[in-house]
């Protein structure tokens, strides 16, 4: 009878064993943190109320800055195809950039790593990865890449092979349901519905979310919160009338609050990083008000106003609120840092020239970028290729101009070669063993 009622005891005890081993592994998988990547389009750092803009109204943003960490000195390539080709790849653009608008196919992005860690992905927003027939011909006719093979399960996109319109009636293209026109309807509305959708059926495993936003890129129109987008048509009005950027800004700044809100209304705020970037400086036609100056966007250029980008960093409960970073982050960053919120291992076969700044989000002793590098050769208008290395203080073109970036930031005063100071000398050969390295790399 003892050894009986000994049996039961033990199967029950067993039984209850493996219901919380199978409870613990499904606890273990939630707490894989999420991941949101947010990256408006065309603006600079001089936009936001955080980094001292007089101009526009960034709540939003703003609150996450000051809830989390904020980065003072990231930079991207001064256009958008570069910028998201290195972003998505951890590499610099002599490695892997074949042309405008393009996506090499053979390469691997932080989409197929994330999927291979375990996570369920998707890409919302603008592509333009793919190539149209003229960027195709541009490159010798090689294609882009197609969101199913840069490694995203889910999508919601404008432009993967028509460009027509983003924002009022738009035409974007859904998995499983091809691509459609959405009479009257607000394409960055859609794009967050769908986020909103796709973080409501994973909440419950691990998810990374894209989002490279269609705001603010021209053609600078109404938003729904203005009462003239009612009666607003895209193809009678003007393309380009500035008067609606600041609305645009404002109305980017409110679907960033929407995403974070939606993860305050799922309960994974606190399992969910969410990083914010621009692609690249603000448009050309714009001028803002910012730390008592009347700046104008340089998209393109590739000086402060056209690589110079907001960063903010927000995660509840992991980042300490109210911290300001002033060490150097570059494009190349974001995969590796990535990755390491996930813990996973980067393949010994795939090759990053960026640095994890993920210890420094947790505070953590960590080593610390000394410098950027671009290489820009967009292959597109009238932009010049040009390569530089730079810190915070100093700027070295390839081609001999050299700046002290710190107090010279529209790049006007080069400094005579013949006349080094000892910090000049010293900074100038530092600059130019990096542009030296990275001309073998290259060769």
């Amino acid at each position: 009878m003892r050894k009986s009622y000994f049996t039961y005891f033990l199967l029950g005890y067993l039984l209850l064993a493996c219901k919380a081993t199978e409870k613990t592994a499904k606890s273990t998988l939630i707490k894989a943190p999420n991941i949101i990547l947010i990256m408006a389009d065309d603006l600079g750092m001089e936009t936001l109320g955080c980094y001292g803009s007089e101009e526009y109204q960034t709540p939003n943003l703003d609150k996450m800055a000051a809830q989390g960490m904020q980065f003072t000195q990231c930079y991207s390539t001064p256009l958008c195809t570069p910028s998201r080709v290195q972003l998505m790849t951890g590499k610099y653009n002599f490695r892997n950039y074949i042309g405008f608008g393009l996506l090499d196919p053979e390469e691997k992005t932080f989409g197929h790593l994330l999927q291979e860690a375990g996570y369920s992905t998707c890409v919302v927003g603008k592509w333009q990865l793919y190539g149209n027939e003229y960027q195709q011909k541009l490159a010798g006719g090689r294609v882009g890449s197609l969101p199913e093979e840069a490694g995203f399960d889910d999508w919601c996109l404008w432009q993967v092979k028509e460009r027509r319109t983003r924002y009022k009636s738009p035409t974007l293209t859904l998995k499983g349901k091809g691509t459609t026109t959405f009479p009257d309807a607000y394409g960055p509305d859609l794009f967050v519905d769908h986020i909103e959708s796709f973080m409501q059926s994973h909440k419950d495993s691990a998810f990374f979310i894209y989002y490279p936003m269609a705001l603010t890129h021209d053609p600078f129109q109404p938003t729904p919160n203005n009462p003239e987008f009612r009666g607003f048509d895209p193809e009678i009005h003007p393309k380009n009338d500035t008067i609606w950027f600041d609305d645009m800004v404002s109305y980017m700044d409110k679907l960033v609050g929407r995403i974070v809100f939606k993860t305050e209304e799922l309960g994974i705020a606190e399992n969910t990083l969410i990083l914010f970037i621009g692609d690249n400086g603000t448009d050309r036609d714009v001028s803002s008000g910012w730390n008592g100056q009347n700046i104008m966007g340089n998209k393109g250029y590739p000086v402060k106003w056209g690589t110079h980008v907001p960063f903010i960093s927000y995660w509840p409960g992991h980042i300490q609120p109210g911290q300001v970073n002033h060490n150097l982050i570059d494009f190349t960053d974001f995969l590796p840092s990535m990755m390491d919120v996930t813990q996973a291992k980067i393949p010994d076969d795939f090759f990053v020239d960026g640095l994890s700044f993920y210890p420094q989000l947790l505070g953590r002793e960590t080593e610390v970028r000394e410098w950027i590098f671009c290489h820009y050769a967009p292959n597109w208008g009238k932009f010049k290729p040009v390569r530089y290395a730079q810190d915070k203080a100093w700027k070295l073109y390839e081609d001999g101009r050299f700046f002290h970036y710190q107090t010279d930031l529209t790049e006007e005063k080069p400094l005579n070669l013949n006349r080094f100071t000892t910090a000049e000398k010293a900074a100038y050969d530092k600059l130019q063993k990096i542009l030296e390295n990275m001309k073998k790399q290259t060769e």
